[in-house]
């Protein structure tokens, strides 16, 4: 089964984003700061991650910088789904390494196009 890895301050955002992750056949590992996440995918390199930009301890690009730095850090496709929708954020964490950008708020239809964009489904 595929894992996918949920970063985002917000529980009910977690909580949304796994419903329909796991309808969508993939196994969900959470974290709620960059830092968690990172943590996480130095036990265990998901193939995809569902990130956050605005987050405590680490944001979600300082994050992603990181992560493309860290041994197998290049394989997980990451998704940013955030309210930042300023072209400008949007080149930066493409160039950073996201593999593709959602706004929030969301739902199964989006969420499911943009995963399918990315290669995942």
């Amino acid at each position: 089964m595929r894992r996918c890895l949920v970063v985002d301050d917000s529980r009910v955002i977690r909580k949304v984003a796994r419903r329909i992750l796991e309808d969508m056949r993939f196994e969900i590992e959470e974290a709620a700061d960059g830092l968690e996440a990172l943590q996480a995918c130095r036990r265990r390199m998901p193939e995809a991650i569902l990130l956050d930009w605005t987050m405590p301890v680490m944001s979600g690009i300082d994050f992603l910088k990181q992560l493309r730095q860290e041994p197998g850090g290049d394989k997980p496709t990451v998704v940013f789904c955030t309210t930042e929708n300023d072209v400008e954020r949007i080149t930066e964490a493409l160039k950073a390494g996201a593999d593709e950008y959602m706004m929030k708020p969301f739902d199964g239809d989006i969420l499911h196009s943009k995963f399918a964009e990315a290669g995942l489904i």
